[in-house]
């Protein structure tokens, strides 16, 4: 590995990334780290240490949609420009993983959370905010992720049913690690630092108030992230966080915190949901009939199973709400498919037209 670029290793730059960043060969662009976007101005760590970055005409030309662009946790070939203290972002380099999900709104476009993830920590607070069917939901979109999914369920001092919860939470996330932690009594922490090392990345993901932000100024040992007392009527925090940011963290490793989400829509979530409702999709495949639309068919294996409340109700009415938003998406990414399809070739016809007159004029 390039001596020059070592200290990148605390950023999570490892083999994988240099074998993809070779076919850069210029002498005068470098790797870095995205750790902080903000109204498409990026912060780059490199080898020069930290950096302004924008992108590239280029980069901005070619992307047919927002995946394409730089997202918090991307590593970059970025041009510096040492004397301003800034860069030029040339390209993003292919990603290990990616937390997605769906633009709130009406339009149909992707959002990257977070990109290069090793683990999420799925943070819900045990008072007010605790709800199962939530979390089902970022269970899916974070299995999709390729990161490993950790339930942390905080504020774990504001309840007197903490082994009820437990139980109730790992029903539904079998095989997850599940910590109940309470940052203000300093309990459950420790078990923690068996996810962090030199070059991870934990992205902290949940709804407002939940105690994000809380559990960062522990980890990090200090007020990193500005905090407001808990609102006595409501038992909840009001969440501060307004952008997405990787933290280096002195004990090593990288968090990411992402402002409070008051909706996660999915966005190419299929294996995701099959896995976090894995008792659901084998029982599917028990039924009699293939087509079984699990109503009244007769040898149907769903309904079986919740007369004998094998399978609670509120799960399966989940499972099936996730499905049928996951169908309308795929036939409004369809749709959107055509659209972009479109569009590419409209900018490769003009790219390739204006380079030809690039060569005519150069011919003259």
């Amino acid at each position: 590995m390039n001596s020059d670029i070592r200290n990148l290793i605390v950023y999570g730059w490892n083999d994988y990334f240099e074998k993809l960043f070779q076919q850069y060969s210029l002498d005068d662009v470098c790797p870095g780290r995205v750790v902080l976007e903000h109204k498409e101005t990026y912060r780059l760590q490199t080898q020069y240490g930290e950096l302004l970055a924008d992108i590239s005409g280029r980069v901005r030309y070619e992307a047919l949609s927002r995946e394409d662009l730089p997202a918090v946790g991307d590593w970059v070939v970025a041009r510096p420009r040492m004397a301003e203290g800034k860069a030029t972002i040339h390209a993003v380099l292919p990603r290990k993983s990616k937390f997605t999900r769906k633009i709130t709104g009406g339009r149909t476009e992707e959002q990257i959370v977070g990109a290069n993830i090793d683990t999420i920590f799925l943070v819900t607070s045990l008072n007010n905010d605790f709800n199962l069917r939530r979390l089902e939901r970022y269970l899916a979109v974070s299995w999709e992720s390729g990161a490993r999914p950790v339930i942390l369920l905080s504020k774990a001092d504001l309840c007197e049913e903490i082994e009820k919860r437990l139980a109730e939470v790992e029903s539904i996330a079998k095989g997850v690690p599940v910590h109940a932690v309470s940052v203000f009594n300093n309990e459950g922490l420790d078990p923690l630092g068996q996810y962090f090392g030199e070059g991870q990345t934990i992205a902290l993901l949940g709804s407002s108030g939940v105690g994000k932000s809380t559990l960062i100024n522990r980890l990090t040992g200090q007020e990193v992230q500005r905090i407001q007392e808990i609102r006595q009527k409501r038992d909840r925090g009001r969440h501060t966080t307004t952008h997405r940011e990787l933290i280096l963290l002195p004990q090593g490793g990288l968090v990411l915190d992402t402002p409070g989400m008051r909706e996660l829509q999915l966005w190419q979530a299929d294996e995701g949901v099959k896995q976090t409702f894995d008792d659901i999709e084998s029982l599917i495949g028990q039924c009699r009939f293939r087509d079984c639309r699990h109503q009244n068919e007769p040898g149907c294996a769903i309904l079986r199973a919740l007369e004998e409340g094998t399978i609670v109700h509120a799960r399966y009415q989940n499972y099936e709400k996730l499905q049928k938003e996951l169908r309308h998406l795929a036939l409004r990414q369809d749709y959107h498919a055509q659209r972009v399809e479109k569009e590419k070739w409209k900018k490769l016809s003009r790219m390739a037209k204006e380079k030809s007159q690039i060569k005519r004029r150069g011919g003259e």
